[in-house]
This record gives C-alpha cells, sequence and structure tokens, in this order.
C-alpha cells in the first residue's frame, strides 16, 4: 500500500485520494527574479519524481506549480536592470521552463502566474474580510492569525512563541498598523512608483501567501489531495495558506503534506540560498555537467532528506548513471540475434523485481532503496546479455521496465551516433535478412538506421549509404 509521510501528522498514512484513480497536487513554484539555483531545483525534481511515480502507479496527477511574479525582491530586481516587473518575471520565467526541461521536469498541468488571478485574489480577501479574519489598515489588509483556532498546527508551534517571534521580526511601522504582531499581510498597498491594482483598499498587490491559496483552491477545489514544497515553506508560508483557505471555505485545505528536504553546501553542509550567497545555478552548472546527471543526482535521494552537493557526489552520480547506460546498451545489442519466445526463469525474476520496487517506492516515495532494485535490474540485464541464446520477449520485458523506471527518475540516454563500423555491421544484417526473406527484420534496420540519419540505397552492385 502507497505510504506518504504527512507533515501535519508527522506520521506515515497511507495514501487515499479524495477522487479514485485521481490525484490533485499544488506544489509551490519559484519567485523569479532570478535564475534557479541547484537548491530550488531540489523541489522542482523532488516532487516531479513523486509525480511520475504517481502516473508510474496509474493515477491521473493534475499537478499545479505557481509563478510568484509580483514580489519586492521583483520589483527590486526590475529597478536594478532598468525593466518592468512584467518583463523581468516573464525573461526568468522562460529560463525557468529551459532550464527545468534540460533536467527532465515535466511543465505542470498548469502553471499560473499570481499577476494573471488578481480578481480572484481580491474575491478571496474580501471574502476574508467579510467574516472578520481580516481587516484593513492603511491600505494594507492583514489576517488575524489568532481568530483562526488551528494556527500553527502545521509546523508545531504554539501561538504564544509565534508572537514572540513575530514582534521581534516587524518594524514599529507596520506593528502599528497591525492589531495583533502576528496578522501577515494578505494586499500590500502601493508605494509611489510600483506596479499596482485597483482595490476597495486602494491601490496595491497581493502579499505572497495569499496567492497560493487562491490558486490552489481556483484550480483545483476546495479540498486537494497534496500540498508540497521546500521545508522553509512550512512556517510561516504554508502556516497561512492553510489559515486563509479555511477560514474562507470551512473545508480540509489539503489532505497531505509533503515537503522536501534542503540542498547543503561546505564542509560544514550549510544550507544554499541566494540569501546566504552559497548557490549554484542551474543555468551555470549545465554549461559543464550533463542535465541528465544532475537529474539522477538530485533524484536518488528520498526527498525528506538532505542532499549534500559536491564534485564527488556528481561524479558518483555519473559513475552510476553510466553503468545503467552500459546494461541497457549490452541488452539493446542482443536484440538483434535474439530467438522467439520467451526465458521463463527469467520473466520471474524480473517479476520479483517488480513487486520489490513497488513495495520500497510505495513506503514514502523511497528512492534509494527503489534505485537498489533498478541497480539488481541492471545486473539481471548484463548477466542475460551474456548468455549464448536469448529470447525477444524476455529483453522486451526486460527493458520496458527498466525505461519505465528510469522515466521515473526523470533519466533519457541519447542513442549514440552509429561509427562507420557499425552502419557497415548493420548493412550485413539486413543484407542476411533480405536472402532468407526475413523482410520484417530488414524493414527494422533500415527504420533504425534512418533514425540515426543514415539514408540506404539498394543498387545492383549492392548497399550504399550516406548521412542525412
Amino acid at each position: 500500500m502507497l505510504q506518504i509521510y504527512n507533515t501535519l501528522t508527522r506520521q506515515k498514512e497511507p495514501f487515499k485520494p479524495i477522487v479514485p484513480g485521481e490525484i490533485h497536487m499544488y506544489v509551490c513554484g519559484p519567485t523569479v527574479y532570478n535564475y534557479i539555483h541547484i537548491g530550488n531545483a531540489r523541489s522542482a525534481i523532488a516532487f516531479d519524481t513523486i509525480r511520475r511515480y504517481f502516473e508510474y502507479r496509474g493515477y491521473k496527477v493534475n499537478y499545479v506549480s505557481n509563478f510568484t511574479d509580483v514580489d519586492d525582491k521583483i520589483i527590486k530586481a526590475a529597478h536594478e536592470s532598468n525593466e518592468t516587473p512584467s518583463e523581468l518575471s516573464q525573461r526568468f520565467i522562460d529560463a525557468f521552463m529551459e532550464d527545468t526541461k534540460a533536467v527532465g521536469i515535466e511543465p505542470g498541468t498548469t502553471n499560473p502566474r499570481a499577476s494573471q488571478m488578481i480578481p480572484e485574489i481580491v474575491d478571496f480577501i474580501q471574502d476574508l474580510i467579510d467574516k472578520g479574519y481580516a481587516y484593513e489598515s492603511d491600505g494594507d489588509v492583514y489576517y488575524r492569525a489568532r481568530k483562526f483556532a488551528k494556527y500553527g498546527e502545521l509546523s508545531h508551534q504554539n501561538i504564544d512563541e509565534l508572537e514572540q517571534g513575530a514582534s521581534q521580526h516587524v518594524s514599529d511601522e507596520e506593528t502599528d498598523r497591525k492589531e495583533d504582531p502576528i496578522d501577515f499581510a494578505l494586499w500590500k498597498a502601493a508605494k509611489p512608483g510600483e506596479v499596482s491594482w485597483d482595490t476597495p483598499w486602494g491601490a496595491g498587490r497581493p502579499g505572497w501567501h495569499i496567492e497560493c491559496s487562491v490558486m490552489s483552491t481556483t484550480l483545483l477545489g476546495n479540498t486537494i489531495d497534496i500540498h508540497g514544497g521546500g521545508q522553509d515553506l512550512e512556517f510561516p508560508h504554508h502556516e497561512n495558506e492553510i489559515a486563509q483557505s479555511e477560514a474562507k471555505t470551512g473545508q480540509t485545505f489539503a489532505n497531505y503534506w509533503m515537503h522536501n528536504g534542503f540542498v547543503t553546501i561546505g564542509d560544514d553542509d550549510q544550507k544554499m540560498s541566494k540569501s546566504l550567497g552559497n548557490f549554484i545555478t542551474v543555468h551555470d552548472i549545465i554549461k559543464t555537467v550533463d542535465p541528465m546527471v544532475l537529474r539522477f543526482f538530485m533524484a536518488s535521494t528520498q526527498y525528506r532528506r538532505p542532499i549534500r552537493y559536491s564534485e564527488a557526489n556528481l561524479q558518483d552520480a555519473e559513475n552510476n548513471l553510466n553503468r545503467l547506460k552500459i546494461a541497457q546498451t549490452n541488452l539493446q545489442y542482443r536484440q538483434a540475434n535474439a530467438a522467439d519466445g520467451a526465458d521463463e526463469d527469467v520473466q520471474d525474476q524480473l517479476t520479483a523485481l517488480q513487486e520489490r520496487f513497488i513495495a520500497e517506492m510505495d513506503d514514502d516515495i523511497n528512492v534509494q532503496n527503489g534505485l537498489t532494485v533498478v541497480y539488481d535490474l541492471a545486473k539481471l540485464m548484463n548477466e542475460y546479455a551474456n548468455r549464448d541464446v536469448v529470447y525477444a520477449v524476455t529483453i522486451t520485458d526486460l527493458l520496458d521496465t527498466f525505461n519505465a523506471w528510469l522515466q521515473i527518475f526523470g533519466v533519457t540516454f541519447q542513442k549514440p551516433q552509429l561509427l562507420d563500423q557499425d552502419v557497415e555491421d548493420l548493412i550485413h544484417q539486413r543484407d542476411l535478412a533480405r536472402e532468407n526473406k526475413d523482410f520484417a527484420r530488414s524493414d527494422a534496420i533500415r527504420d533504425e538506421l534512418a533514425e540515426q540519419g543514415i539514408l540506404l540505397e539498394d543498387t545492383p552492385q549492392g548497399t550504399r549509404w550516406r548521412r542525412a
């Protein structure tokens, strides 16, 4: 049975979707004012891997991940680069999509932007005001956190501790506008020259927390199956999302909360972040490192555990990935001379591996244990490739399973370009197939060569070939 660790309850729970066979999943996306660093990418890769495993298990996943394109950091960066906030955010959204595609991250079913949902945000805030959960103060709108009885449950903090912490991080000016230090902003009054929208409370822009509540409930419904993000979002962002959403709808916001661990760097395992200045962007690293190596490195650690970034760990990932690629290549090579039928003993071994893989991955997406099974399958593939007689059905089943598992980890291997001798060998095999009237095999070789950009021309003097 598939089990998920729920941050809210601090325990693993059997996963039961609201609608059988479907999953509604919301994952907090980036604030787009710079290229994403690999700490940001960890969350995107972790939840992409989780999504892919759900799909492998037969679920239809409605996956929403947002872009925060209205924010103090965006306004500041746009001013420094002499762009409008929308120009800057679009530039980094494009970069995000390009960089994440390179490391095998699938786009969300929907990737909404805060600036595109202003009317919905305004209506949501007005509803909270009408219900007494929010109030306007000098053009700002704040949420009455103390009014929400469950405030602090997700992060397991009590209200007194939160009040003490809030009072130390809020300016006197903002304190004067608030009824309570722990209240948080839903809407911010615009400063001169800032991007803004007109509302009943004056010109301004949304606070950070409100946008995710609005996007999630608008696009996925009042209650979703899974809400995900980095551990650093647990408080205050996700705590505030729960308070806003449940105060408005009167329903549970998310049934399962999943949070990924940090990426650390250096001898002291310091968290990687822009604020600490110790980050490495995906945009830069994939200029020198194979994107599939970076993807495999990030996807090889169970999502709740921290990842230690180092050149040595990247090299280990590359070595392990090469082992898997060699196993695939070895078995693919034997397809050309495979006998009809199946090898029952190997089929039984494959079935046992498939059952093990699901059992390991069903345990809170335990990719490390799952990869142990992948390596065992690679070992079986190498052993089978060395047998004198191999069977076509078994080779196909081994490769199909292997490729399906690699897809979960977001890994794809590019076919190596055929060398001239490889082309000559395949043409020889095709000639033999034609002599034996095995036209299916002959056509298959022609198609294989065509995929590699090799064009064949049959002449009275024999087959000639050229690269397209």
